[in-house]
């Protein structure tokens, strides 16, 4: 096979959260700064610590916004994501061939944990790298590195799959190939300044890429 370690974002990857992610920036936002942000002001953020993202549009609100957004999201959480369809029987694939898997996300464990059991997912991942994990963060390659090290794979038989920028640039700066998703139409593929090294429209090429000599 050509990959064996198979890393996956989480929200807008194997999970749609959209909805949920700019449903609690906007009720965030209008809360505490007075602000209307449109969908594209908060999309190009997706995968990016919340944090991060909340000191873009105020550092001193920043930790009052962070508490209130995760108060918020949590709230609506359940109600407001499903599984992107093809997931569950890929997953199953790969571990019927022996893959090894793991998600990487800048989402804290215990909710990363609670959507994937949500659609009994958690099952198949060998492990969970979250936001507590690190104390660097996506694009920074530290989240990736910490996956393949509980893994145990090198860098040149892992695949890291995401739909963000922040994914693509974290596996550039790690050293490991990386595959574009394009099923959540957060951001398009033209609008990410370093390219992947795959493009992926279906969840069946998955395999097909993998399986390549």
């Amino acid at each position: 096979m050509r990959y064996n370690c198979l890393l996956f974002d989480l929200d807008g990857t194997i999970l749609n959260s959209n909805k949920l992610i700019i449903e609690s920036f906007k009720y965030t936002l209008k809360k505490h700064l007075n602000m209307d942000v449109g969908d594209s002001e908060i999309v190009k953020y997706f995968g990016e610590p919340l944090m991060n993202t909340l000191e873009r549009f105020s550092k001193k609100d920043a930790k009052d916004m962070f508490d209130t957004y995760i108060k918020y999201n949590e709230s609506i959480h359940d109600d407001m994501i499903e599984v992107f369809g093809g997931i569950d029987t890929l997953l199953r694939e790969l571990k019927e061939i022996g893959c090894k898997t793991a998600v990487v996300t800048s989402k804290r464990k215990v909710l990363a944990k609670r959507g994937l059991e949500l659609f009994d997912l958690l099952k198949y991942f060998d492990d969970v790298v979250a936001l507590e994990d690190t104390e660097k963060h996506k694009p920074e390659p530290e989240p990736i590195l910490e996956a393949l090290r509980r893994l145990n794979c090198e860098k040149h038989e892992a695949l890291m799959i995401g739909d963000s920028e922040f994914d693509i640039k974290c596996a550039y700066n790690a050293g490991v190939d990386s595959a574009f998703v394009s099923w959540s139409q957060a951001i398009d593929y033209e609008d990410i300044s370093i390219k992947p090294d795959y493009i992926i429209k279906d969840i069946s090429e998955i395999l097909n890429i993998i399986k390549m000599m």
